[in-house]
């Protein structure tokens, strides 16, 4: 009922996103990012059963760009490439910017695995993308086609222009794919920063980001977590001490954490953004009532947390699976 409930709404809460995607991996549910070919403005259900983001959820991608997308899909078919969409849809309705949002929210990713996001993005000797040639190819052709359709002397209306071809083009790192995702679509989609560190993460901490919402609850204990480091603020108070603002987010919520004094002069080598670390924090009574104060204890590097901490590993197994066969297949992994 509640993911029905979502469906036939907008979600611009990305907050309320967040919930129903948690909601929907909990049931089991896939739900992906938008696509061009099965994508409509509002979540939707793909034939396999899978949840589909809407393509007006993407920042830049208004209505009117998206019902032109699905109403030429819907009667002309699939579109096959970047040139099959700038040929075909109405381009007064879908500017550079509308391409842009969907490349970069994975919406074209289907259309061609060969081709990469980056690529499109390329500039060439004068400065341009390659988005903007593929427009501009779309535009010359639709005008072409319009004036064969109107001429007095009945040339064939099917126009024939060469593809412009796809630059070499490094892909993105993950790091920034992502990034660049969440800038259009206001979170992760297709994968999330932290998914190589799952093992750590389930392992080694006993709590999330989210806990620090309600400090009040959690006064004389030790927390610790894990998540990528965003947007730190190195700054200098009246005094002349020094003392960082930044945000960690991890796979639960996002929360702005600040570190003085003692805590900076230690540990503000590791306040880097996009850095992946895990954090020992407790949390004491302020001097006010209702007060809370964060005392960082320990902070090291995500990468290093397996090695660091991992003392031994313990195997709980059914006694009667126990047998010379199993025994040696475990003592070779």
């Amino acid at each position: 009922e509640f993911m029905a409930a979502c469906l036939s709404n907008n979600m611009n809460d990305i907050k309320q996103v967040g919930f129903f995607m948690e909601e929907c991996k909990r049931s089991g549910l896939a739900v992906l990012g938008p696509d061009v070919n099965e994508s409509f403005l509002k979540f939707s259900v793909n034939k396999e059963g899978a949840i589909r983001f809407g393509m007006a959820a993407i920042k830049g991608v208004g209505a009117n760009a998206v019902k032109a997308i699905v109403k030429e899909r819907k009667e002309n078919g699939n579109f096959h490439s970047i040139f099959d969409i700038a040929k075909r849809i109405d381009l007064r309705a879908a500017n550079k910017k509308v391409f842009d949002g969907l490349i970069l929210a994975g919406a074209l990713d289907s259309l061609d695995n060969t081709v990469n996001r980056s690529q499109y993005f390329a500039l060439d000797e004068k400065n341009q993308t390659f988005i903007e040639k593929a427009i501009r190819f779309g535009n010359k052709y639709q005008e072409n086609k319009n004036a064969a359709q109107v001429s007095l002397f009945g040339e064939s209306s099917d126009v024939q222009f060469e593809e412009p071809k796809f630059p070499f083009c490094e892909p993105w790192g993950m790091m920034e794919k992502l990034a660049k995702e969440k800038e259009v679509i206001g979170m992760y989609i297709s994968g999330h920063p932290l998914d190589d560190y799952k093992i750590e993460i389930n392992n080694f901490c006993n709590a999330s980001v989210k806990y620090f919402n309600n400090q009040d609850k959690l006064i004389g204990k030790e927390l610790t977590i894990a998540g990528i480091v965003t947007n730190v603020q190195h700054r200098i108070s009246k005094n002349g001490k020094g003392w960082a603002s930044f945000v960690v987010e991890d796979f639960t919520d996002t929360f702005e954490f600040r570190m003085f004094s003692e805590s900076y002069l230690k540990f503000k080598h590791f306040l880097v953004p996009n850095s992946f670390l895990h954090f020992k924090v407790k949390v004491e009574k302020g001097w006010q009532e209702g007060q809370t104060i964060l005392k960082f204890v320990e902070i090291k590097m995500l990468q290093n947390i397996m090695t660091d901490l991992t003392k031994k590993i313990t195997l709980n197994v059914e006694l009667k699976s126990l047998n010379e066969a199993y025994i040696k297949d475990i003592n070779k992994l």
